[in-house]
């Protein structure tokens, strides 16, 4: 016998006792009323049908109210359940709870701090973290940490957009804010505090840089965000499409998207060859110096290696290379004053060509 014919047989004898704790009860009622009807001296035994009672006695009295409540009630849990009953609140997944544990563990491998309140998470966003998350780098332990810190500042497609349908000339880097909070300062990190050294406090966390492009004369924003009409139907009918329905719907949101995004060379490098109009953007001098100096551009250069995937490799794709990578330019090597004003700055020197080797016969 299983469980849930056991269940249904418990609530079967449940039921028989309470009907017959009814008729019983029902029974007593009419069997006080009836000794109080026949005329004859006044008898105490209840079993007795004769004697006189002048009225009914006070547990009558209980027992009839008690059994007016029994009936209440169970008629009105009847109707109740018949209405559909009360909704038991469904138990959490295990495999949610399970989920969660694993993000905040790629959190804490990604990121040195994780901020109480994650700016990412917070209002309207786009619609590729319905299907990517919040950090949707991870194939490549050894740049992922880059790339997803790079979430909170740069939309997809300002990296993502293909510049083979969309090209670069058409395109026009800008911030937007568009998780629908609202924000009276700049943009975070723009800017440098002077006298902590740290990025500038202020309330937009928010902003992102993000690419539109003009073509026949008319400024189309590529970001698919949360409030575009296509995003907001395919989240509203996405639990009712089939496999192939969202297939094509995803290929659709991807018709401009490359896989391969550019890399960090492609902005963190010369001013004048980077991707990024820092300057149109209003990045401060001081900022525009950290993000295009030796500091980041060393990192990324001894990254890149463990980015370039082998399909890039070939002849046919070299040409490619300089979109997604840009050019090997160096950045100038800092100059001893510019380490003494930044002592954090010291590694740098790890990058310089060792010392030649003294001439022959020279006294060391």
């Amino acid at each position: 016998m299983t469980m849930h014919q056991t269940v249904q047989l418990d609530g079967i004898f449940v039921a028989l006792a309470v009907v017959m704790f009814i008729l019983f009860a029902i029974a007593v009622l009419i069997i006080i009323d009836h000794k109080a009807r026949i005329p004859g001296e006044l008898r105490r035994d209840f079993f007795s049908i004769s004697g006189l009672r002048r009225n009914h006695p006070v547990w009558a009295w209980m027992v009839s109210v008690f059994l007016w409540i029994v009936i209440g009630v169970l008629l009105a849990s009847s109707v109740y359940s018949m209405v559909g009953g009360r909704k038991k609140e469904p138990e959490a997944p295990t495999l949610l709870a399970k989920l969660d544990v694993e993000r905040q563990k790629e959190r804490a491998r990604h990121f040195h701090n994780v901020p109480a309140v994650d700016p990412l998470k917070q209002g309207k966003r786009p619609v590729c973290s319905t299907c990517h998350s919040d950090y949707p780098h991870a194939k490549k332990p050894m740049i992922r940490t880059l790339l997803n810190m790079h979430t909170q500042f740069l939309g997809c497609m300002t990296c993502h957009a293909d510049d083979r349908k969309v090209p670069e000339q058409t395109v026009n880097l800008r911030w937007l804010n568009y998780s629908g909070i609202e924000v009276k300062g700049k943009p975070f990190g723009t800017d440098v505090d002077a006298a902590t050294g740290s990025l500038f406090e202020t309330d937009d966390y928010y902003s992102k840089v993000v690419p539109y492009t003009t073509l026949n004369g008319r400024e189309a924003l590529l970001e698919i965000t949360e409030d575009a009409p296509e995003a907001q139907e395919f989240i509203k009918l996405r639990s009712q499409l089939s496999d192939q329905d969202l297939g094509s719907i995803k290929k659709a949101f991807h018709s401009q998207v490359n896989p391969i995004g550019r890399f960090c060379t492609r902005c963190h490098t010369e001013e004048k060859q980077s991707y990024v109009p820092y300057r149109a953007l209003g990045f401060s001098e001081r900022r525009i110096q950290a993000l295009t100096n030796l500091n980041i551009v060393g990192i990324v250069q001894k990254y890149r290696e463990f980015y370039i995937p082998s399909i890039f490799l070939d002849e046919t794709n070299k040409a490619r290379q300089g979109v997604l990578f840009g050019t090997d330019a160096k950045a100038p090597a800092p100059s001893a004053e510019d380490i003494k004003r930044d002592p954090r700055s010291w590694w740098r020197n790890t990058f310089d060509a060792p010392p030649a080797p003294p001439a022959q016969g020279a006294t060391p």
